[in-house]
């Protein structure tokens, strides 16, 4: 037994590129504006919308999405997240499509999330 060299296979790691990619792009991975649904009770759903640039009012902003949409809303301070602005029903689309016509994000910077 003592004749055969055993090699133990060293410690691969297989996200190793994607975490490579990742940190190269990490300025850039913030440039996008995120528009997220999230299901509550029952056909309840909460919209939410965030990486806005600061210098943004997003005060402002919401009062145009509640009126444009007859929707309720609200600013959400997040940790980490900074400011989120949260809009009552799915609205993504009309979110996306407000955003754009605002010149407040292109539409290559919107990302769509959910269902």
């Amino acid at each position: 037994m003592s004749d055969l060299d055993v090699q133990l296979p060293s410690a691969f790691d297989p996200f190793a590129e994607a975490n490579a990619e990742d940190s190269s792009a990490g300025a850039g991975s913030k440039d996008y504006v995120h528009v997220r649904v999230q299901q509550r009770n029952g056909r309840k759903s909460l919209t939410t919308v965030q990486g806005l640039k600061k210098e943004y009012s997003y005060n402002k902003i919401l009062k145009d999405l509640k009126k444009e949409f007859c929707c309720n809303g609200t600013v959400v301070q997040d940790p980490e997240l900074g400011q989120v602005i949260q809009l009552q029903g799915d609205q993504r689309k009309n979110v996306a499509t407000f955003i754009v016509q605002a010149g407040i994000a292109k539409k290559e910077s919107i990302k769509i999330h959910g269902f």
